[in-house]
């Protein structure tokens, strides 16, 4: 399962210094940061929050375009924005949740005596299959 996705963003050199971000594919995102660095790492989580919001609310997320698709003006640069879906579930929704499941009793016998943590070989498990590292 691939959860990174890349999307263009437009740099917008501000007036007053630093720059502020829009991004072509997602209208409703922007921000702004004092520099190219902080710029960067804003433009990042509002791609975050705008891709999450849509998944919440069941809207479409759209396909990101290339960059070669823009044309930008003095004092713009586009750049890709890399978004990790799975990295940025971990980041802000890291809420342990209860579960309820049935194993056969001499497995958990066996891996009772041996001291193993349930909790944590499901969570290694379920990461492996849904192929984050």
């Amino acid at each position: 399962m691939n959860t990174r996705m890349f999307y263009p963003a437009i740099f917008h050199k501000a007036e007053e210094g630093g720059f502020w971000v829009t991004f072509p594919d997602i209208p409703e995102c922007m921000t702004q940061g004092d520099d190219m660095k902080q710029a960067y790492e804003m433009a990042a989580d509002a791609l975050g929050l705008a891709i999450t919001s849509r998944k919440k609310s069941k809207e479409e997320i759209p396909a990101a375009s290339q960059p070669c698709d823009f044309i930008v003006q003095d004092g713009e640069m586009c750049i890709l924005i890399e978004f990790d879906m799975l990295a940025y579930q971990k980041r802000t929704n890291a809420k342990a949740v209860k579960k309820t499941l049935s194993i056969p009793q001499w497995l958990n016998e066996a891996a009772t005596e041996m001291g193993v943590n349930f909790s944590q070989v499901l969570q290694e498990a379920l990461m492996q299959k849904i192929g984050y590292k």
